[in-house]
């Protein structure tokens, strides 16, 4: 039996069984509520302090920031297999580095006075990078927050995120703010959410060859940019929207990946398939207990899982052809897109170098009838993409106009650590 949690979520979004949900024909306005409807209009007069300690209250809510708060405690391993770091990340300085980030991100802090820099301003190791989180509400304040800050102040740590990120990355992250802002419109709530409802902190000392980072997180956005040594490191990475497709009204956030993954799903032999679909649905009852996340639904490399240990599950890369490589290769590098060409050759040449332990896993059906979950992960890359249900639409299954996507770098290597403990001996 269904229950509602509270008005935005209810068990159906992690209950096993009945039939699969599928993609039909109704667009995302066909789950919009009404603007008076309590669920929205409880929250109009509220800023996002109010708005973020009342989301806070509920049993349930508490319960997930304690488990959050437990694993945010815990020392930084990486993600793993089996529990144990390998040693495949290797930093070899970049012989033309590029010094437009670093220079940028000098601009934007010598815009601030003196307590703002002490508030934005982190050693490169620090915990405070994995404080990130993408629901609309805050659980923690690292750096400064965008909508409090001048318009010359946001533009200039803009600028310097546009400096850290390829052209076609940038706009992705920028598109992903401006559907949030869509959003807030959308449900008549842009006091909450908007392209400014982002914090923003700097790591270390920006110099073009040393240590340094900066983050950028906020509702369906989270980005970790860390250079060490004139090497880029864009990771994690978390890009969602509702609606991430919107008819028309903004460009499909995600249309890119999903094309290729259903391109290569399609592709599989009738072996290949058995191999790859771990799951007939993304609600498939034959999933363990546990395995569906009240927040999380089906990715497994969101907020605060910085440590966690997940198998290797679905089909090995090396039982691809090499036309459906190539297929599979695009679709990482799709994830990789946020760093500078360059930098993404570099880190593309890691992924080749594990093909052979490269996996790819499904879940759903592989014809772009149902909602699907699309994992890639090898040593030195794990990237998912998954259809959610709704939270400020209506609909209480997966759908095709709510997409989170996550990128990480397994072993050790989010927020660049182990390029930077490198560096720091």
């Amino acid at each position: 039996m269904t229950e509602q949690l509270d008005d935005f979520f209810s068990t159906a979004r992690v209950t096993t069984g009945g039939d699969a949900p599928t993609f039909g024909t109704e667009s995302y306005r066909d789950h919009l509520y009404r603007l008076d409807d309590p669920v929205l209009a409880q929250w109009r007069s509220l800023g996002y302090e109010e708005f973020s300690a009342r989301k806070r209250e509920p049993g349930f809510v508490q319960e997930l920031l304690a488990s959050w708060r437990a694993l945010y405690d815990e020392p930084l391993v990486g993600v793993t297999t089996d529990g144990t770091v390998r040693d495949v990340h290797r930093l070899e300085p970049v012989v033309d580095v590029d010094p437009a980030p670093s220079a940028a991100a000098r601009r934007f802090r010598g815009l601030l006075d003196d307590a703002q820099r002490d508030a934005v301003t982190y050693p490169v190791d620090a915990r405070e990078w994995r404080a990130w989180s993408n629901p609309e509400f805050v659980i923690h304040r690292t750096g400064l927050r965008l909508e409090e800050l001048p318009a010359e102040t946001v533009d200039a740590a803009l600028a310097m995120v546009e400096a850290s990120l390829s052209p076609e990355g940038y706009a992705r992250v920028r598109e992903a703010m401006g559907l949030n802002a869509f959003l807030g419109d959308l449900v008549g709530l842009p006091v909450l959410m908007n392209e400014r409802s982002y914090w923003v902190a700097l790591f270390g000392e920006p110099s073009p060859d040393g240590a340094w980072g900066w983050q950028l997180f906020g509702h369906h956005v989270a980005v970790s940019f860390v250079s060490v040594a004139g090497r880029h490191v864009v990771a994690p990475v978390f890009l969602g929207a509702e609606p991430a497709e919107s008819d028309g009204a903004r460009p499909p956030l995600f249309a890119a990946r999903q094309r290729l993954a259903l391109e290569l799903a399609s592709s599989w032999t009738p072996g290949q398939r058995a191999g790859a679909v771990v799951y007939a649905s993304v609600l498939d009852p034959a999933m363990p207990p546990g395995r569906l996340h009240p927040a999380d639904e089906r990715h497994v490399a969101g907020a605060f899982r910085d440590n966690r240990v997940v198998p290797y599950e679905g089909l090995r890369a090396s039982d691809l052809d090499d036309d459906q490589w190539a297929t599979l290769r695009a679709i990482v590098e799709d994830a990789f897109l946020l760093l500078a060409a360059p930098q993404r050759a570099l880190t593309m040449a890691d992924v080749d170098a594990h093909r052979a332990e490269t996996f790819v896993s499904w879940y759903g059906a592989t014809d772009g009838t149902q909602p699907f979950y699309l994992r890639v992960h090898s040593p030195v890359v794990l990237t998912e993409l998954d259809h959610h249900a709704g939270v400020w639409l209506s609909n209480q299954l997966p759908a095709r106009f709510h997409v989170h996507t996550t990128l990480r770098v397994p072993h050790g290597n989010d927020y660049g650590r182990a390029y930077v403990t490198a560096d720091l001996r």
